[in-house]
């Protein structure tokens, strides 16, 4: 699903193997179709808060809004709640703004940006835990 399901471009992370890095997944039987990781950072707002930064979710294709990605984040940030986190963030696709808006985040005014990585708008968003 990430970066335009070419394999031959990496989402590898150099923080995958970190202790305080966490890696969740969704299955229908044997099948992933929803990911994402959570990497302990700094954020661009509250920055005094315990934070984790969102990277790499993906649903795919043929189960997006079916309810899949929202379970995930509501699991993934009552695990990071419980190991002490207080907000989340992430630099949020402009095309998922209105997903990650109904589960409760919220944008960050003024960080609009166009990735280098991808060529796709991004804003930064963040939810308080």
């Amino acid at each position: 699903m990430l970066r335009s399901n070419n394999p031959d471009i990496s989402v590898a992370d150099p923080r995958d193997e970190e202790g305080t890095s966490l890696h969740f997944g969704g299955f229908l039987g044997d099948r992933l179709v929803v990911s994402a990781s959570f990497y302990s950072s700094t954020p661009p707002v509250h920055a005094e808060l315990r934070t984790y930064q969102l990277r790499y979710m993906a649903t795919d294709f043929d189960v997006q809004g079916s309810g899949y990605g929202a379970l995930l984040l509501e699991f993934a940030e009552a695990q990071l709640r419980a190991l002490g986190a207080q907000l989340v963030w992430a630099n949020g696709r402009d095309s998922a703004l209105g997903f990650y808006k109904a589960t409760g985040w919220q944008t960050v005014e003024g960080s609009e940006y166009v990735s280098p990585e991808t060529q796709l708008p991004h804003t930064a968003i963040f939810k308080i835990l």
